[in-house]
């Protein structure tokens, strides 16, 4: 019986930090477009770097919810 609960325990603790992961990372993607945009508004340069990285951070997570969906959808396995 104790078994089940550490295994619970086990996926609750792993959820949580995957969530806390993919809020962080979305959070630097919303301050890359925010960096670009000022960039941009001062006129020193066009905010390519900050796009890049709001796109990889926006990607990054994208992943995670989808990899999430395809394992807790059990028809695409």
């Amino acid at each position: 019986m104790d078994i089940k609960w550490d295994a619970l325990g086990q996926v609750f603790v792993v959820s949580l930090a995957v969530s806390v992961v993919v809020v962080a990372v979305f959070s630097l993607g919303a301050l890359a477009i925010a960096a670009r945009q000022s960039a941009q508004e001062r006129g020193s340069g066009t905010g390519a770097g900050g796009l890049a990285a709001a796109v990889l951070c926006f990607t990054a997570c994208a992943a995670v919810v989808l990899y999430g969906i395809y394992l807790i959808v059990p028809q695409f396995h």
